[in-house]
């Protein structure tokens, strides 16, 4: 399992290609803008790419996924259904329209390869929000960040769900890399000891 992150779009989006090099296919996640570069770092890779995977279904985490379907119009894309708002529900600004987009949620497995991304509902943030554990890696979207969470202002958000989510991610066995949709990235262990956010939903 190889990881690369790039930054993209004008609030620095964390966009992960998740790698099998030995089976030469790639998984995208969160191509939230600039999709030549995003093409371009796939093609360096040397892997194909199998799959568009959204942590959840604001702009700025999809907003490249049109330009990226044109180039690669077989590769199926993922995002939980209820991010997919109808035109007049929400503003098409913060949930762009993903037409055809695949529902995903608990449980639910995709391969990279040889490589099982497994599917956690992680709501709050929006209310079609997704954790993707593969390995000992957590793609955590815009749920929890190095030391904070997300805003849970937006249409669909709820800080009671998301503390809900965190305290979730908080129990789980094991330490894991924490790669978030923003800023940098962390482990779960350095969470549970130091993140405000964190702790306080592990005590509730």
């Amino acid at each position: 399992m190889e990881i690369k992150t790039l930054q993209v779009g004008p609030i620095g989006t964390n966009c992960y290609l998740l790698c099998d090099t030995g089976a030469g296919v790639c998984a995208v996640i969160d191509p939230g803008a600039e999709a030549s570069r995003v093409a371009a770092a796939v093609q360096e890779s040397g892997c194909t790419p199998c799959a568009i995977l959204l942590t959840h279904g604001h702009y700025d985490h999809t907003g490249a996924v049109a330009q990226l379907r044109q180039m690669w119009p077989q590769v199926p894309v993922y995002l939980s259904r209820k991010d997919q708002y109808d035109a007049g529900t929400c503003a098409a600004e913060l949930f762009p329209a993903i037409p055809g987009a695949v529902d995903y949620g608990e449980g639910d497995k995709i391969a990279v390869g040889n490589l099982t991304v497994e599917v956690l509902s992680t709501p709050g943030h929006s209310e079609g929000g997704r954790t993707l554990r593969c390995g000992d890696v957590l793609f955590c979207g815009d749920t929890l960040f190095a030391g904070s969470c997300g805003r849970t202002d937006f249409v669909g958000g709820s800080m009671t769900t998301l503390m809900d989510s965190l305290a979730r991610l908080g129990r789980l066995t094991g330490n894991y890399r924490v790669l978030p949709g923003h800023m940098e990235p962390s482990d779960l262990d350095t969470e549970r000891r130091t993140n405000p956010y964190l702790i306080q939903a592990m005590r509730k």
